[in-house]
Parts: C-alpha cells; sequence; structure tokens
C-alpha cells in the first residue's frame, strides 16, 4: 500500500531513484492510520528535508526517534534515525551560530566605538587627567572583549564531557541505557555486543541479558539538555 515506507526506500535513496513528494504524502497517510508507525515519521522527516523544511523535518525524525527508543531490537533503527537527526541539527545550529557570531560581531563593535567616543570627550577635561582617563578607557575595553568572549563560548566546539558519551564508543549517548551493575551503554552497541561477542557486560564482565537493560533516563535528559546548549555537538565524525 505504502511502496516508500518499506526495504524499498532504502534502495531508493541510496540511487537518488525515490520521489520525495510521493514518499511525503505516503507517509503522511501512514501516519493517519498509526501515528506510532516509527518508519512513517523518519521518511517523512526525510522528505521534508529534501524541500528544505529543516524545522519541520526535524520535528518528524524527533519523533521518529522518540518512537524508535526502547523498539523491538528486530525492528530497531534509532542508529539510522540519529544520523539523519543529527545533520539536521548541526544545519540548523550552523546557520543559527553564524547569525550569532554576526549579531556579536556588529554589536561588539558599536560598543567599542561608543567607548572611543566617549573617551574622545574625556580627552577634553584637565591635564592631570588625562592618564588616568586612559587607563580606565583601556580597562573598559578589555572588559568589554571579555564579554564578548564569554557569550560566544557556547558555540565553540569542546570535548564533550565522558558521562554524556558511551564507554564503548565513545560517541554521545543517543538512546542510553543501563545495566544491573550500573554502567550505561548506547542500546544498539550493547545489544550487538550482545548478540555478536557473549551475554556479559564488557565492562564487569557480569552476566547480562538485553532484557535487563533499563533506559537512562536521567542520562538522556542531560544529553539533550547539554546538545540544546552546545548544537555543535551534533557534528559526526
Amino acid at each position: 500500500m505504502f511502496l516508500y515506507i518499506g526495504r524499498i526506500a532504502l534502495f531508493a535513496i541510496a540511487d537518488g531513484s525515490i520521489d520525495w513528494l510521493k514518499v511525503e504524502e505516503d507517509c503522511r497517510r501512514a501516519i493517519q492510520l498509526d501515528y506510532s508507525s516509527v518508519k512513517a515519521h523518519y521518511m517523512l522527516g526525510l522528505a521534508l528535508l529534501q524541500k528544505q523544511e529543516l524545522d519541520e523535518g526535524v520535528k518528524e525524525l524527533q519523533k521518529a526517534l522518540d518512537l524508535g527508543r526502547g523498539a523491538n531490537p528486530k525492528g530497531y533503527m534509532v542508529d539510522e534515525i540519529w544520523q539523519e537527526l543529527a545533520k539536521a541539527k548541526y544545519m540548523l545550529w550552523e546557520h543559527a551560530s553564524s547569525k550569532r557570531s554576526w549579531e556579536l560581531q556588529s554589536l561588539k563593535e558599536a560598543c567599542e566605538t561608543a567607548l572611543r567616543e566617549k573617551h574622545f570627550l574625556d580627552d577634553s577635561q584637565p591635564e592631570g587627567f588625562l592618564d588616568e582617563v586612559g587607563i580606565s578607557h583601556m580597562k573598559q575595553l578589555e572588559v568589554l572583549r571579555q564579554v564578548f568572549r564569554k557569550a560566544g563560548e557556547a558555540d565553540i566546539p569542546c570535548e564533550v564531557p565522558d558521562y554524556l558519551c558511551c564507554k564503548i564508543t565513545l560517541d554521545i549517548f543517543c538512546d542510553p541505557v543501563i545495566t544491573p551493575s550500573g554502567v550505561t551503554y548506547e542500546r544498539a552497541v550493547i545489544l550487538d555486543h550482545l548478540q555478536k561477542v557473549g551475554k556479559f557486560d564488557p565492562i564487569t564482565r557480569e552476566p547480562l541479558d538485553q532484557s535487563q537493560l533499563v533506559p537512562n533516563l536521567a542520562i538522556k535528559e542531560a544529553v539533550q539538555a547539554y546538545l540544546d546548549k552546545h548544537g555543535w555537538a551534533y557534528k559526526l565524525d
């Protein structure tokens, strides 16, 4: 019924033959029938991104991600969703960051000009005050520059805190789960370990089954708060 909701979409995306208008139409109909369809929200998000509707595309990808977290491992596609969502979020951050940078620079230049004009007027004071005026002017300029440096810090990439990253991949968490031993992993990574390596915790070596994995909501919220403030962290290596 819905041509682009199934596996065929993956092949169509790969060779560029997909009809994104048809994708959008099919997905909206699929969502009307089943609002919890992860694939429908995911593909609709991709279709909207193709139309350069970034904000709406991100909303649909975020919905797909929220629905997909904790899904049956056989239908688990959070990693694919996260890859697309992170790219779109980074594009939004990059645009907003460039705008903020331009605005801060313009404001900084205007403030510096105002200080220079004030200093010029102060130069008309009696000669004994000139040295004091000059020192005060330099201090004000330095304070001003510190303020603007501080204002721009959130947009400067740095190390993501360790507690927000998976112990195995060292990447920032997308779908964190905690084991009975208290170690938090990325769900897809620990599931892969359990299926291919063995049913044990890779760090503590204690026996572990996928049924024992519990979503770590506190870390999930901490990651989202960090990403909301530091959009550069969405950039994938």
